[in-house]
């Protein structure tokens, strides 16, 4: 997307196209994107190293049985983690991986008690997890990034204007989140999910550990509604 009003970082939320935003779907063509947030702070490195996981093999692999093409916001602090899975993740034609930082601090504040980013360091934050992408050997990198939180301030847009990325947001929150009741989080997708819509979801067994077991009953019942799952590049295609 091209920059927004005086160099902002341009938003992207979902699509409008066909029938616009009606609730019925109309004319808009029924596709959906499931994200996926690959979480991990910079300091949470001890949790790791004493058995905490933050990633989700089960969660992947079950999308690559159900091939579901999904666009993966990892921070840059995960795939230094799990730089094998990162690879794997990032070489698959079925995924796209887009920034979510490299610390997963916050970008404006208050945002969930999350420790905030300066002013002067967003870029370089952000530059620092394509650098840890690339040492991982992931390859399928597009220039989307998404607030940690999805926080952010007109500061936070324009400080991230050098970085050339288009911050990708949401219109369906899964509330998968240190959620344990899977068929709650299928259930809230399955009622927000509308043509065009995006939907944020979370790759971390300590922190959503029924995401998996939502996914297994949202992607059939969706295909079964009609809805065709695509990455978030080729719904931002026809977005605005």
């Amino acid at each position: 997307m091209a920059p927004g009003p005086a160099g902002r970082t341009p938003v992207f939320e979902r699509r409008v196209a066909g029938g616009g935003r009606d609730a019925g779907g109309g004319s808009a063509e029924k596709v959906v994107a499931l994200t996926f947030d690959a979480d991990m702070t910079a300091d949470q490195g001890p949790r790791a190293a004493s058995g905490e996981r933050f990633d989700n093999p089960e969660l992947v692999a079950l999308l690559r049985r159900l091939k579901v093409p999904s666009t993966v916001f990892m921070t840059g602090r995960w795939a230094e983690e799990y730089p094998a899975q990162a690879r794997a993740i990032g070489t698959d034609p079925l995924f796209e991986v887009a920034n979510h930082s490299y610390s997963h601090h916050a970008f404006s504040s208050p945002c969930y008690g999350l420790p905030v980013v300066g002013k002067n360091a967003m870029t370089r934050d952000v530059e620092r997890a394509f650098t840890a992408f690339r040492k991982a050997g992931v390859r399928n990198v597009v220039p989307y990034f998404r607030f940690p939180g999805g926080c952010y301030d007109d500061t936070a847009l324009r400080a991230l204007a050098p970085a050339n990325v288009t911050a990708v947001q949401w219109d369906v929150i899964s509330g998968d989140a240190f959620a344990t009741d899977a068929g709650a989080v299928a259930e809230q997708v399955l009622d927000g999910v509308r043509p065009g819509s995006l939907v944020v979801m979370h790759c971390t067994r300590s922190a959503a550990p029924a995401t998996e077991a939502a996914v297994r009953r949202i992607v059939p019942e969706l295909r079964e509604r009609g809805y065709r799952f695509v990455k978030v590049s080729e719904l931002m295609e026809d977005g605005g």
